[in-house]
């Protein structure tokens, strides 16, 4: 059957003999702009994705910098933290050094008194500068946060538990306990 109808073939081939597909010129338009805003919307998020990964990467680099600053610092305090305290202690250390050269060839023990009130009395200066502070504990009633009771005697010249004497005094930084004092706490006497 022959048709005089001359019917359109989407495979055309051209001179060189390669089959060329037709395409519908309106759909081809139509993906090429879905294509576009495809492409636009990916090339963003790609955007996006970088920047928000350099903004990682940034903070992650400036917080290991802080992390190692901060390392840095607390080696450099734990070596050097106690030079404060060292330079007020230096001097004390000066006057032991004179006392000491002045009592070879003495022989009043009077002198030695002294030169021994005046060390105790600097080096007590310095370290209650420093912050350091003897807890008082005779006369007053038995605290368990800065005493330890090593001795109970039973008495009635004191009220019960009330620090009769201290056996080895006590220390305190500031408001934190270094070391309790030991005493000696009273208890009902007999009768």
């Amino acid at each position: 059957m022959e048709n005089n109808e001359k019917q359109t073939n989407p495979f055309a081939e051209n001179e060189a003999g390669d089959v060329k597909i037709e395409e519908n010129n309106n759909e081809s338009e139509i993906k090429s702009d879905e294509d576009k805003k495809e492409n636009s919307n990916e090339e963003k998020l790609k955007l996006a994705l970088e920047d928000i990964n350099n903004k990682y990467i940034r903070l992650a680099a400036d917080f290991d910098n802080f992390r190692k600053r901060q390392m840095s610092e607390r080696e450099s305090l734990l070596k050097y933290g106690a030079e404060d305290t060292l330079k007020k202690i230096i001097p004390v250390l000066d006057t032991f050094s004179r006392a000491k050269k002045s009592m070879e060839n003495l022989e009043d023990i009077g002198a030695i008194k002294e030169w021994y009130e005046v060390f105790i009395k600097q080096l007590n200066d310095v370290l209650d500068k420093i912050g350091l502070k003897k807890i008082e504990v005779e006369g007053k009633e038995f605290d368990p946060n800065t005493m330890e009771a090593v001795m109970q005697t039973p008495t009635k010249d004191y009220p019960s538990h009330t620090v009769i004497s201290e056996l080895q005094a006590g220390y305190q930084l500031h408001d934190r306990v270094l070391r309790a004092s030991m005493v000696n706490v009273a208890t009902e006497g007999e009768e």
